[in-house]
């Protein structure tokens, strides 16, 4: 069997993994417009803070690709599929054969159209060489302006802040993380980042960059605000890229459109992590969920099933565990339900920076958030996978001591003993 990989990071991997547990001997070539051996995407705020070496970025060892009998094509942007050919074409000019496809694209940065976009000094922050060329550019007390108060935008705050530059935040929602916290735990999260100096303008945006010699030299808000600065991260987020898809006749929606075992409507191709959409189990419909666990268990699967297995993906949903400026959060699923078919259960501690919301819907739970207190964080991300029943114990949530005494006794032997009875 030949076997293509388009893309090199979590699904990609995870799609190598998965067809080499099936398959040992077939050939896989794994092609990606990036020059690097596959890294860790979330850790390149960390590296261009200093607190990550380059040798730790890496996301398998350095024989991984010889001892997964890989052909590497690194630094080629493949130029378009021809699935009725069962031919990819590269940026070389090449055309490569395949059996059977994957699209592991991955995602790009959502960039809004504007004035100044050309300017040095305008960066995403998506890749390592986006951080690279940060670093290149960037000084102390330089003026640094980001545009979206998302995952990205304010990990690159944090990362910024910390090499001495000042800071500001422009967001067109009314509070940061807008997509994974609600009112009262953002305030949280935010009140922290300003203790660092981080500087916030909310319900609004970027209109304009500025420039002077082609250099950025500030930004025009919507409101008609003026910020000085000396450069721009374009940080809004990240959708799907889905073009290649696209552009060779597969189904797309917000991402490529997959059937329960990762194939597209050409079944010889398939799609995974960021660019495909998957099957949500709380909403009960398939979304995109650019997480990196999702990511890699898709792609694992849909290799297992290019390989010859018939697997169907079991579904996830969207779950965030991170920190900003030492304050931990851990987010899952539906966290601003919108309708009274569900419950909120609210514990709240300002002063010390402690918050938990939980969210069910009938007898199970479907979402929480937890900041700073996120030790039992685990053990309610089980529950929602396993859309256990939580009514005998619903009441015993919220408190301190909550843990596995309180869950029925089949789910503790399955969950610690790895057995039902």
């Amino acid at each position: 069997m030949k076997y293509v990989v388009i893309g090199n990071s979590a699904a990609g991997i995870g799609t190598i993994e998965g067809i080499r547990q099936v398959d040992p001997e077939g050939s896989i070539m794994l092609i990606s417009d990036e020059a690097y051996h596959t890294y860790s995407r979330p850790l390149i705020s960390y590296y261009l803070a200093g607190k990550v070496k380059s040798e730790k970025m890496y996301y398998r060892e350095a024989n991984f690709y010889e001892k997964m009998n890989v052909t590497l094509r690194l630094g080629l942007k493949v130029e378009a599929i021809l699935p009725e050919e069962k031919t990819i074409s590269l940026s070389t000019g090449e055309k490569v054969e395949y059996e059977k496809l994957m699209l592991a694209t991955g995602g790009k940065p959502i960039i809004p159209e504007m004035p100044g976009l050309q300017l040095k000094g305008v960066f995403s922050f998506l890749k390592w060489d986006d951080v690279k060329d940060i670093e290149a550019n960037l000084k102390k007390d330089d003026k640094v302006v980001i545009i979206g108060a998302g995952l990205i935008g304010l990990k690159a705050a944090e990362a910024i802040a910390g090499l001495e530059a000042q800071v500001t935040v422009v967001e067109l929602a009314n509070r940061v993380l807008s997509a994974i916290l609600d009112e009262e735990a953002a305030g949280i999260v935010q009140e922290t980042i300003e203790d660092k100096g981080v500087e916030f303008h909310l319900n609004n945006t970027v209109k304009e960059i500025k420039g002077s010699n082609d250099k950025v030299s500030g930004v025009q808000l919507q409101d008609g605000t003026q910020l000085e600065c000396d450069a721009v991260i374009i940080a809004i987020g990240v959708s799907p890229n889905k073009d290649l898809g696209s552009e060779a006749g597969l189904t797309v929606n917000r991402g490529i459109v997959v059937d329960d075992y990762l194939r597209t409507n050409y079944t010889d191709i398939y799609a995974a992590g960021d660019v495909s959409e998957g099957y949500d189990i709380l909403y009960k419909q398939n979304r995109v969920l650019p997480i990196l666990p999702n990511a890699y268990r898709q792609g694992s699967t849909a290799g297992r099933n290019m390989a010859g297995k018939d697997e169907r993906y079991q579904g996830g949903f969207a779950m965030n565990a991170i920190s900003f400026f030492g304050l931990p959060m851990i987010t899952a699923g539906i966290i601003k339900p919108d309708s009274t078919e569900f419950t909120e259960m609210i514990e709240s501690g300002v002063a010390k920076k402690n918050y938990r919301k939980i969210v069910t819907r009938g007898n199970k739970l479907v979402g929480f958030i937890a900041l700073n207190k996120v030790d039992r964080a685990g053990i309610l991300t089980g529950l929602m996978e396993k859309e256990t029943d939580i009514n005998p114990f619903k009441d015993k949530l919220l408190d301190k001591d909550f843990g596995y005494a309180h869950l029925p006794k089949e789910y503790r032997h399955e969950q610690l003993l790895g057995v039902t009875k």
